[in-house]
């Protein structure tokens, strides 16, 4: 993994929509997640520490409501696979459900349905994570079923053949059906052309069909163990409480792997634009696409992750964005349109733009329209005014995000697996206050050349017929 940063920020992390286990394919906008600004003083005060096993563990008193958010995050994501192993990381958040030489397969669900929990977890390239919703009373015994599985799953034959049949459905019903989602999969894989942020999180579904218990064996055995995860809880505690029963649960398990260092493949420097032509009878309306290779906050140099956040922001980050003003209001070109920066990644991410034409318009005038304003901002840049309006847009977003409990225990969970620190997360406003004009300009002329992108195009499909002679 790189080395942490002190300049990156809490807002760039990639949660996923996450439903029923479902690891998503693609990834929400930085701007839509929000931040944290602890920094502003009206955040809660968050404690960490660390038990000898090496598990950190991490409290944010929230005492609105007697309601506690408890999650354990794994360093372990699609991009940690093994070659050829895709989906494993996936697979093997859903067997985390199947019991453990204590508990029944299902058990865990059932009792925390039993005293009417909420409970969900999730996979991404980075990291994947668990969660319950809980009263404090019940933390104890969230805590002990959190434990028990981190080092006591118990994998059968009997139960890893239909599990991996529920992947390959969910697979099914969120890539397969939807031609959206299997652009965004054929343009991440053009885009990625040697790291592995390239092969969907749900695996490809050829390897997913030969995933056996052996795989799921070996990955749980590297990556879930207590030096290798982070415990938050958020809401309705006290650190005191929170350490003696983290001690008493999690405490004893024994750490059995030493992960290391996340070493991945990188990217070579990108040398040609790519296309993607998608053509799909389910299409009812056409899209365009363009995706960027970017720094990500963790991989970044000088602010440029900060900088690309008031880009992505202020060219199309809403009905006043640049974009959105030019392309939908003034020219009429289009029912949507703007642009987004996904930073929370380990390593290089994306700077996408979106778009779709309105009426007979087609799909390669908007994509030149588009081109235009790149154009126009690489030409002229941006000015004082747009940089300004949109910090202060971002750092009174950022204060929203206080309001859900479970989002301060994403946020920092987050981060941290991303290697920041609290003080990361707290200092992000006044590092997107610095963010200058002379910065953004220069980040969009180093990263918005076209030789860094990949556009994708996604229509419906149609069907020409010669004259019969």
């Amino acid at each position: 993994m790189n080395s942490p940063k002190s300049r990156t920020k809490l807002a760039a992390i990639a949660l996923l929509a996450i439903t029923g286990g479902w690891a998503a394919t693609s990834l929400l906008s930085t701007t839509q997640m929000t931040a944290f600004a602890a920094s502003e003083k009206t955040g809660p005060e968050v404690t960490s520490f660390f038990l000898e096993n090496g598990l950190q563990v991490v409290v944010i008193p929230d005492r609105r409501a007697p309601v506690v958010t408890h999650m354990i995050w794994y360093r372990a994501g699609s991009a940690d696979e093994p070659p050829g192993k895709s989906g494993i990381a996936h697979y093997l958040e859903h067997l985390m459900f199947k019991g453990t030489k204590t508990t029944k397969n299902g058990e865990f669900s059932s009792r925390v349905a039993a005293i009417g929990g909420q409970e969900n977890a999730f996979t991404s390239t980075d990291y994947t994570g668990y969660f319950q919703r809980v009263t404090p009373e019940a933390l104890e015994d969230m805590m002990t079923l959190e434990a028990d599985r981190m080092e006591n799953l118990v994998l059968t034959n009997e139960i890893i053949i239909p599990e991996r049949d529920v992947v390959q459905e969910e697979r099914n019903a969120r890539t397969e059906s939807n031609p959206g989602s299997l652009l965004r999969e054929a343009m991440a894989a053009a885009l990625y052309q040697n790291h592995p942020y390239g092969i969907p999180i749900i695996g490809w579904q050829h390897e997913v069909n030969a995933l056996d218990k052996d795989d799921a064996i070996a990955f749980y055995d590297k990556f879930y163990t207590p030096n290798n995860a982070i415990v938050v809880v958020a809401g309705d505690v006290d650190v005191e409480t929170v350490r003696r029963l983290s001690k008493k649960t999690y405490g004893v398990v024994k750490r059995r792997a030493e992960p290391g260092t996340r070493k991945r493949p990188t990217e070579p420097p990108p040398r040609a634009a790519r296309r993607i032509d998608m053509a799909d009878a389910r299409v009812r309306t056409p899209s365009f696409q363009r995706l960027y290779l970017v720094p990500s906050y963790n991989s970044d140099q000088d602010g440029e992750a900060e900088a690309l956040e008031i880009l992505g922001e202020l060219l199309g980050g809403g009905s006043t964005s640049r974009l959105y003003k030019s392309l939908v209001i003034e020219q009429k070109l289009a029912t949507s349109a703007g642009s987004w920066y996904q930073g929370g990644s380990l390593d290089d991410t994306q700077f996408g733009f979106y778009g779709s034409p309105r009426g007979d318009v087609t799909l390669a005038a908007l994509e030149e329209a588009t081109e235009k304003e790149i154009a126009k901002l690489l030409k002229d840049g941006v000015t004082e005014a747009e940089v300004k309006r949109t910090q202060s847009r971002l750092i009174k977003q950022s204060t929203f995000s206080q309001d859900s409990q479970s989002s301060l225990a994403r946020i920092y969970g987050g981060s941290l697996m991303l290697g920041l620190t609290i003080e990361d997360i707290e200092s992000w406003p006044d590092r997107i206050r610095a963010v200058t004009v002379e910065s953004v300009n220069k980040a969009a002329k180093t990263y918005l050349q076209k030789k860094r992108s990949v556009t994708g195009f996604l229509t419906p499909e149609t069907h020409t017929h010669g004259k019969e002679g």
